[in-house]
């Protein structure tokens, strides 16, 4: 039986990137929750896997857009359950929250390539083939790791860059799933008011990114395969 995964989208061009061509590969059917059109499956038995993906609106602005109140109480119950769960930006911090930590606005925003500077945690899972690679950041909200949680990465903005839960949850703040390639141009496009308004040179991002494509794609599919196999102890 193929196992499956749901992956929770909130803007068209923040999607699962390198990283579905890995679940392809490893016998997984894909398919894509839009937020705030799709119903949200069944927190704990809707799919094997799921991926709460990014976006640019904040865990905290419940008010302006429920939806993140829904998503959080769906990322919770899923936790609860133990059923295995990827976060990524946006859902990382969704993670964060449901576990009890403050997710809160940074000084400045974290937009750019550069490399992690992983724990001695994190050299010892999968985020190790990380080590060295710069990797997209892009991000103005930073959490802490929750209670119980091993912190695996940091940056010199932001310390909490990555978390774990034993080989079920992994929450990563930064964007590994991006690779630099042709389709970064939409997220160039897609961001262009927050870019302007952080000061941020697009063309320097994109020099960026044509130097570590192809480092980041490769380090990025074996990181995220190796930790998909230790999920279901493949």
């Amino acid at each position: 039986m193929r196992r499956t995964a749901v992956a929770i989208r909130h803007v068209p061009f923040e999607d699962l990137g390198t990283f579905e061509a890995v679940l392809q590969e490893m016998g997984y059917q894909v398919r894509y929750c839009e937020s705030g059109t799709d119903e949200l499956p069944d927190p704990v038995d809707g799919a094997d896997l799921a991926v709460v993906l990014g976006g640019p609106v904040g865990v905290y602005e419940t008010e302006a857009y429920p939806e993140m109140a829904a998503e959080r109480r769906w990322v919770e119950t899923r936790m609860e359950a133990r059923r295995p769960i990827v976060g990524i930006c946006l859902g990382a911090q969704l993670m964060a929250a449901a576990l009890g930590s403050a997710v809160e606005p940074m000084a400045r925003k974290e937009i750019g390539f550069a490399p992690l500077e992983l724990t001695e945690a994190g050299k010892r899972g999968p985020l190790r083939h990380l080590e060295g690679i710069s990797v997209l950041h892009w991000h103005g909200d930073s959490f802490a790791t929750p209670a119980g949680a091993e912190r695996l990465a940091a940056t010199g903005l932001c310390r909490d860059q990555a978390f774990a839960l034993e080989t079920w949850a992994l929450a990563l703040q930064f964007h590994a799933e991006v690779d630099g390639g042709s389709g970064f141009e939409r997220w160039l496009l897609g961001h262009a008011v927050e870019l302007a308004g952080a000061g941020v040179d697009p063309r320097e991002l994109r020099r960026q990114a044509a130097r570590c494509a192809d480092s980041l794609r490769r380090a990025a599919r074996t990181m995220f395969a190796e930790w998909l196999s230790g999920v279901f102890g493949l």
